[in-house]
Protein backbone atom coordinates (compact mmCIF):
# COMPACT_ATOMS: atom_id res chain seq x y z
CA UNK A 1 0.00 0.00 0.00
CA UNK A 2 1.61 3.54 -0.93
CA UNK A 3 0.57 6.41 1.48
CA UNK A 4 0.30 9.80 -0.04
CA UNK A 5 0.43 12.78 2.24
CA UNK A 6 -0.28 16.28 1.01
CA UNK A 7 0.26 19.74 2.38
CA UNK A 8 -2.25 21.12 4.26
CA UNK A 9 -0.21 24.41 3.22
CA UNK A 10 -0.23 23.24 -0.58
CA UNK A 11 -2.22 25.34 -2.88
CA UNK A 12 -5.07 23.85 -4.31
CA UNK A 13 -3.96 25.56 -7.84
CA UNK A 14 -1.20 25.26 -9.99
CA UNK A 15 0.81 28.38 -9.79
CA UNK A 16 3.07 28.49 -13.10
CA UNK A 17 5.65 31.22 -13.46
CA UNK A 18 3.05 34.02 -14.64
CA UNK A 19 1.46 34.18 -11.30
CA UNK A 20 2.74 36.74 -8.40
CA UNK A 21 3.11 37.24 -5.18
CA UNK A 22 0.02 38.99 -4.89
CA UNK A 23 -2.19 36.26 -7.02
CA UNK A 24 -1.13 33.68 -4.19
CA UNK A 25 -2.35 36.24 -1.54
CA UNK A 26 -5.66 36.41 -2.88
CA UNK A 27 -6.16 32.38 -3.00
CA UNK A 28 -4.99 32.11 0.50
CA UNK A 29 -6.19 34.93 1.99
CA UNK A 30 -10.28 34.91 2.64
CA UNK A 31 -10.59 38.52 3.50
CA UNK A 32 -9.18 40.42 0.33
CA UNK A 33 -12.80 40.33 -0.49
CA UNK A 34 -14.44 42.49 1.52
CA UNK A 35 -17.73 43.42 0.18
CA UNK A 36 -18.81 45.81 3.21
CA UNK A 37 -16.76 48.31 1.97
CA UNK A 38 -19.14 48.87 -0.88
CA UNK A 39 -21.43 49.53 2.17
CA UNK A 40 -19.89 51.34 4.52
CA UNK A 41 -21.30 54.70 4.57
CA UNK A 42 -24.76 55.80 2.99
CA UNK A 43 -22.94 58.21 0.56
CA UNK A 44 -20.90 54.71 -1.26
CA UNK A 45 -24.12 52.78 -1.17
CA UNK A 46 -25.95 55.77 -3.31
CA UNK A 47 -22.13 55.65 -5.63
CA UNK A 48 -22.63 52.17 -6.55
CA UNK A 49 -26.11 51.18 -6.42
CA UNK A 50 -27.00 49.41 -9.48
CA UNK A 51 -31.00 50.46 -9.62
CA UNK A 52 -32.44 53.52 -9.35
CA UNK A 53 -35.99 54.60 -8.33
CA UNK A 54 -37.16 57.58 -10.22
CA UNK A 55 -39.98 59.57 -10.64
CA UNK A 56 -39.86 59.61 -14.29
CA UNK A 57 -40.41 54.90 -13.82
CA UNK A 58 -43.89 56.19 -12.50
CA UNK A 59 -47.61 55.94 -13.50
CA UNK A 60 -50.68 57.40 -12.06
CA UNK A 61 -53.90 55.44 -12.05
CA UNK A 62 -56.95 57.71 -11.46
CA UNK A 63 -60.55 56.77 -11.13
CA UNK A 64 -63.31 59.11 -12.19
CA UNK A 65 -66.76 59.57 -11.88
CA UNK A 66 -69.84 61.47 -12.98
CA UNK A 67 -70.49 64.79 -10.17
CA UNK A 68 -69.09 67.55 -9.59
CA UNK A 69 -67.06 68.48 -5.79
CA UNK A 70 -66.96 65.11 -4.96
CA UNK A 71 -64.06 62.91 -3.42
CA UNK A 72 -64.87 59.49 -2.27
CA UNK A 73 -62.31 57.05 -0.26
CA UNK A 74 -62.20 53.62 -1.81
CA UNK A 75 -63.01 51.04 1.03
CA UNK A 76 -60.53 48.38 0.15
CA UNK A 77 -58.24 50.88 -0.95
CA UNK A 78 -57.49 53.45 1.62
CA UNK A 79 -55.84 56.93 0.28
CA UNK A 80 -57.40 55.64 -3.02
CA UNK A 81 -60.54 58.00 -4.35
CA UNK A 82 -62.87 58.20 -6.85
CA UNK A 83 -62.67 61.68 -8.47
CA UNK A 84 -65.47 64.17 -9.89
CA UNK A 85 -63.82 65.88 -13.13
CA UNK A 86 -63.17 69.07 -11.45
CA UNK A 87 -61.30 67.53 -8.34
CA UNK A 88 -59.79 65.22 -10.66
CA UNK A 89 -58.13 67.94 -12.77
CA UNK A 90 -56.94 69.36 -9.03
CA UNK A 91 -55.50 66.15 -8.90
CA UNK A 92 -53.87 65.89 -11.98
CA UNK A 93 -51.79 69.16 -11.39
CA UNK A 94 -50.65 68.06 -8.03
CA UNK A 95 -49.11 64.58 -9.36
CA UNK A 96 -47.64 66.64 -12.66
CA UNK A 97 -45.93 69.49 -10.23
CA UNK A 98 -44.49 66.90 -8.32
CA UNK A 99 -42.95 65.41 -11.33
CA UNK A 100 -44.99 62.67 -12.03
CA UNK A 101 -44.99 62.52 -16.31
CA UNK A 102 -48.18 60.40 -16.97
CA UNK A 103 -51.99 59.28 -15.47
CA UNK A 104 -54.07 55.89 -16.20
CA UNK A 105 -57.53 56.66 -16.10
CA UNK A 106 -59.79 54.62 -14.99
CA UNK A 107 -63.70 55.33 -14.86
CA UNK A 108 -66.59 54.55 -12.74
CA UNK A 109 -69.69 54.30 -15.20
CA UNK A 110 -73.91 54.88 -13.55
CA UNK A 111 -75.82 51.51 -13.99
CA UNK A 112 -77.81 53.58 -16.28
CA UNK A 113 -75.12 54.31 -19.08
CA UNK A 114 -74.31 50.66 -18.69
CA UNK A 115 -75.63 47.58 -21.20
CA UNK A 116 -74.59 43.67 -22.35
CA UNK A 117 -72.14 45.42 -25.28
CA UNK A 118 -70.28 48.55 -23.41
CA UNK A 119 -71.43 51.14 -25.90
CA UNK A 120 -70.88 53.67 -23.84
CA UNK A 121 -67.32 52.85 -24.05
CA UNK A 122 -67.23 54.74 -27.61
CA UNK A 123 -69.31 57.58 -26.49
CA UNK A 124 -67.63 61.20 -27.88
CA UNK A 125 -69.13 62.58 -24.84
CA UNK A 126 -68.53 60.17 -22.62
CA UNK A 127 -66.56 60.16 -19.16
CA UNK A 128 -63.57 59.22 -20.28
CA UNK A 129 -63.89 61.73 -23.60
CA UNK A 130 -64.53 64.66 -21.51
CA UNK A 131 -62.03 64.24 -19.37
CA UNK A 132 -59.20 63.37 -21.83
CA UNK A 133 -60.22 66.65 -23.15
CA UNK A 134 -60.56 68.56 -19.60
CA UNK A 135 -57.08 67.04 -18.80
CA UNK A 136 -55.32 68.09 -21.84
CA UNK A 137 -56.58 71.18 -21.72
CA UNK A 138 -55.89 71.88 -17.94
CA UNK A 139 -52.28 69.82 -18.15
CA UNK A 140 -51.45 69.45 -21.67
CA UNK A 141 -47.88 68.39 -21.07
CA UNK A 142 -48.85 65.08 -18.93
CA UNK A 143 -49.12 62.06 -21.13
CA UNK A 144 -52.89 60.67 -20.75
CA UNK A 145 -53.11 56.86 -21.32
CA UNK A 146 -56.86 55.25 -21.15
CA UNK A 147 -58.06 52.15 -20.73
CA UNK A 148 -59.49 50.38 -23.40
CA UNK A 149 -61.47 47.26 -22.18
CA UNK A 150 -65.21 46.88 -21.49
CA UNK A 151 -66.04 45.91 -18.16
CA UNK A 152 -66.71 49.09 -16.62
CA UNK A 153 -69.01 49.94 -19.16
CA UNK A 154 -70.81 46.29 -19.38
CA UNK A 155 -73.78 45.08 -17.29
CA UNK A 156 -72.34 42.08 -16.89
CA UNK A 157 -68.55 43.05 -15.43
CA UNK A 158 -66.77 40.97 -18.19
CA UNK A 159 -63.90 42.86 -20.61
CA UNK A 160 -65.76 41.16 -23.57
CA UNK A 161 -69.42 40.91 -25.32
CA UNK A 162 -70.91 37.76 -23.74
CA UNK A 163 -73.13 35.46 -25.77
CA UNK A 164 -76.66 33.74 -24.57
CA UNK A 165 -74.21 30.63 -23.65
CA UNK A 166 -71.90 33.16 -21.19
CA UNK A 167 -69.24 32.61 -24.01
CA UNK A 168 -66.76 35.87 -23.71
CA UNK A 169 -67.30 36.23 -28.01
CA UNK A 170 -63.73 37.41 -29.09
CA UNK A 171 -63.96 38.88 -32.27
CA UNK A 172 -67.17 41.02 -31.64
CA UNK A 173 -66.05 42.45 -28.94
CA UNK A 174 -62.38 43.59 -30.94
CA UNK A 175 -64.92 45.43 -32.91
CA UNK A 176 -66.00 47.45 -29.87
CA UNK A 177 -62.33 47.74 -28.42
CA UNK A 178 -61.35 49.83 -32.01
CA UNK A 179 -64.14 52.17 -31.65
CA UNK A 180 -63.68 52.85 -27.91
CA UNK A 181 -60.26 53.54 -28.70
CA UNK A 182 -60.76 55.50 -32.10
CA UNK A 183 -63.20 57.88 -29.60
CA UNK A 184 -60.33 57.91 -27.14
CA UNK A 185 -58.13 59.02 -29.80
CA UNK A 186 -59.96 61.83 -30.98
CA UNK A 187 -60.58 63.21 -27.40
CA UNK A 188 -56.67 63.81 -27.22
CA UNK A 189 -55.21 60.59 -25.22
CA UNK A 190 -51.28 60.07 -25.82
CA UNK A 191 -51.53 56.64 -25.39
CA UNK A 192 -54.52 54.05 -25.55
CA UNK A 193 -54.14 50.77 -23.16
CA UNK A 194 -55.79 47.33 -23.96
CA UNK A 195 -56.20 45.71 -20.70
CA UNK A 196 -59.15 43.12 -21.92
CA UNK A 197 -56.67 40.38 -23.35
CA UNK A 198 -58.87 39.16 -26.58
CA UNK A 199 -56.83 38.18 -29.39
CA UNK A 200 -55.74 40.47 -32.20
CA UNK A 201 -56.86 43.39 -30.49
CA UNK A 202 -53.50 45.51 -30.87
CA UNK A 203 -52.96 44.86 -34.58
CA UNK A 204 -56.60 45.87 -34.94
CA UNK A 205 -56.64 49.27 -33.12
CA UNK A 206 -53.29 49.75 -34.77
CA UNK A 207 -54.57 49.78 -38.19
CA UNK A 208 -57.70 51.51 -37.02
CA UNK A 209 -56.06 54.39 -35.59
CA UNK A 210 -53.72 54.48 -38.59
CA UNK A 211 -56.35 54.59 -40.75
CA UNK A 212 -57.91 57.84 -39.05
CA UNK A 213 -54.63 59.61 -39.11
CA UNK A 214 -53.83 59.25 -34.86
CA UNK A 215 -50.02 57.60 -35.89
CA UNK A 216 -48.44 59.21 -32.90
CA UNK A 217 -51.38 57.62 -30.41
CA UNK A 218 -49.11 55.24 -28.93
CA UNK A 219 -50.30 51.51 -27.61
CA UNK A 220 -49.54 50.55 -23.99
CA UNK A 221 -50.33 46.62 -24.06
CA UNK A 222 -51.81 45.04 -21.34
CA UNK A 223 -49.71 42.00 -22.85
CA UNK A 224 -49.32 39.35 -19.73
CA UNK A 225 -52.99 40.02 -17.89
CA UNK A 226 -52.81 37.12 -15.47
CA UNK A 227 -56.19 35.96 -14.16
CA UNK A 228 -55.19 36.89 -11.07
CA UNK A 229 -56.86 36.87 -7.30
CA UNK A 230 -55.39 40.53 -6.48
CA UNK A 231 -57.73 42.74 -8.65
CA UNK A 232 -60.32 42.64 -5.85
CA UNK A 233 -60.64 46.02 -4.78
CA UNK A 234 -59.95 47.74 -8.23
CA UNK A 235 -63.28 46.15 -8.95
CA UNK A 236 -64.80 47.55 -6.01
CA UNK A 237 -63.48 51.13 -7.08
CA UNK A 238 -65.30 50.87 -10.74
CA UNK A 239 -67.69 48.61 -9.40
CA UNK A 240 -67.12 46.02 -11.96
CA UNK A 241 -66.68 43.22 -11.11
CA UNK A 242 -68.09 39.93 -13.11
CA UNK A 243 -71.49 39.19 -12.26
CA UNK A 244 -71.10 35.41 -13.38
CA UNK A 245 -67.90 33.46 -13.47
CA UNK A 246 -64.40 34.34 -14.04
CA UNK A 247 -62.15 36.07 -16.44
CA UNK A 248 -60.14 32.64 -17.15
CA UNK A 249 -60.85 32.29 -20.35
CA UNK A 250 -59.19 35.39 -21.78
CA UNK A 251 -56.48 36.26 -19.08
CA UNK A 252 -54.01 34.31 -18.55
CA UNK A 253 -53.11 31.56 -16.03
CA UNK A 254 -51.07 32.05 -13.40
CA UNK A 255 -48.98 29.26 -13.36
CA UNK A 256 -48.03 29.89 -17.26
CA UNK A 257 -44.36 31.34 -17.95
CA UNK A 258 -43.66 31.05 -21.45
CA UNK A 259 -47.16 31.67 -22.60
CA UNK A 260 -46.56 35.38 -21.30
CA UNK A 261 -43.62 35.66 -23.79
CA UNK A 262 -46.34 34.47 -26.67
CA UNK A 263 -48.62 37.18 -25.79
CA UNK A 264 -45.58 39.60 -25.63
CA UNK A 265 -44.50 38.82 -29.12
CA UNK A 266 -47.83 38.88 -30.63
CA UNK A 267 -48.09 42.18 -29.15
CA UNK A 268 -45.01 43.49 -30.22
CA UNK A 269 -45.83 42.07 -34.02
CA UNK A 270 -48.75 43.69 -34.43
CA UNK A 271 -47.55 47.05 -33.04
CA UNK A 272 -47.15 47.69 -29.42
CA UNK A 273 -45.25 50.82 -28.49
CA UNK A 274 -44.84 49.29 -24.71
CA UNK A 275 -45.50 45.96 -23.62
CA UNK A 276 -47.03 45.21 -19.79
CA UNK A 277 -47.23 42.63 -16.87
CA UNK A 278 -49.73 42.75 -14.57
CA UNK A 279 -50.36 42.11 -11.49
CA UNK A 280 -46.20 43.02 -10.44
CA UNK A 281 -45.37 41.20 -7.36
CA UNK A 282 -46.32 37.87 -7.71
CA UNK A 283 -45.05 37.85 -11.35
CA UNK A 284 -41.36 39.35 -10.94
CA UNK A 285 -39.97 36.43 -12.60
CA UNK A 286 -42.56 37.35 -15.66
CA UNK A 287 -40.80 40.75 -15.69
CA UNK A 288 -37.47 39.75 -15.91
CA UNK A 289 -38.42 37.23 -18.54
CA UNK A 290 -39.72 39.34 -20.70
CA UNK A 291 -37.47 42.57 -20.08
CA UNK A 292 -34.64 40.13 -21.67
CA UNK A 293 -36.95 38.94 -24.27
CA UNK A 294 -37.68 42.49 -25.90
CA UNK A 295 -35.92 45.93 -26.24
CA UNK A 296 -39.29 47.83 -25.76
CA UNK A 297 -40.52 49.37 -22.94
CA UNK A 298 -41.69 47.07 -20.67
CA UNK A 299 -44.28 48.30 -18.04
CA UNK A 300 -45.31 46.76 -14.64
CA UNK A 301 -48.84 47.55 -12.64
CA UNK A 302 -48.20 47.49 -9.16
CA UNK A 303 -52.48 46.60 -8.28
CA UNK A 304 -54.79 47.13 -6.01
CA UNK A 305 -54.34 44.05 -4.18
CA UNK A 306 -50.77 44.78 -3.84
CA UNK A 307 -51.78 48.36 -2.98
CA UNK A 308 -54.40 47.30 0.09
CA UNK A 309 -51.89 44.88 1.76
CA UNK A 310 -49.33 47.19 2.62
CA UNK A 311 -51.78 50.11 3.37
CA UNK A 312 -53.38 47.33 5.62
CA UNK A 313 -49.94 46.49 7.49
CA UNK A 314 -48.90 49.93 8.04
CA UNK A 315 -52.08 50.61 9.33
CA UNK A 316 -51.77 47.99 11.98
CA UNK A 317 -48.06 49.28 12.74
CA UNK A 318 -47.36 46.22 11.41
CA UNK A 319 -44.22 47.59 9.02
CA UNK A 320 -42.57 50.96 8.27
CA UNK A 321 -45.15 51.41 5.29
CA UNK A 322 -42.73 54.31 3.52
CA UNK A 323 -39.88 52.03 3.66
CA UNK A 324 -41.89 48.77 2.67
CA UNK A 325 -43.82 51.15 -0.50
CA UNK A 326 -40.11 52.17 -1.80
CA UNK A 327 -38.57 48.30 -1.36
CA UNK A 328 -41.68 46.95 -3.12
CA UNK A 329 -41.35 49.66 -6.34
CA UNK A 330 -37.95 49.00 -6.56
CA UNK A 331 -38.12 45.85 -6.26
CA UNK A 332 -40.52 45.58 -9.72
CA UNK A 333 -37.82 48.37 -11.33
CA UNK A 334 -34.81 45.97 -10.33
CA UNK A 335 -36.79 42.97 -12.32
CA UNK A 336 -36.68 44.90 -15.38
CA UNK A 337 -39.73 47.33 -15.33
CA UNK A 338 -38.96 50.30 -17.14
CA UNK A 339 -42.47 52.07 -16.13
CA UNK A 340 -44.41 51.09 -13.06
CA UNK A 341 -48.09 51.78 -12.81
CA UNK A 342 -48.98 52.67 -8.78
CA UNK A 343 -51.46 54.12 -6.87
CA UNK A 344 -48.10 55.15 -4.42
CA UNK A 345 -46.71 57.20 -7.63
CA UNK A 346 -47.90 60.63 -5.35
CA UNK A 347 -46.18 59.29 -2.46
CA UNK A 348 -43.16 58.21 -3.77
CA UNK A 349 -42.52 61.42 -6.04
CA UNK A 350 -42.66 63.44 -2.52
CA UNK A 351 -40.35 60.69 -0.86
CA UNK A 352 -38.10 60.91 -3.97
CA UNK A 353 -37.89 64.83 -4.06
Amino acid sequence: MIIIIVSKKASLLPMSSSNTVADAAVLTDPFVHRPRRLRRTASVRRMVRETQLSIDDLIYPLFVMEGEGQKFEVTSMPGCYRYSLDLLLQEVAEAFELGINAVALFPVIPEHKKDVSGNESYNPDGLVQRTVKAIKQAVPEIVVITDVALDPFSTHGHDGIVDENGVILNDPTVDVLVKMALSQAEAGADMVAPSDMMDGRIGAIRKALDAQGYFDVGILAYSAKYASAYYGPFRDALDSAPKFGDKKTYQMDSANAREALKEIELDIAEGADIVMIKPALPYLDIIHRVREHTKLPVAAYNVSGEYAMIRAAGQQGWIDEKKVILETLTSIKRAGADLILTYFAKEVALMLH
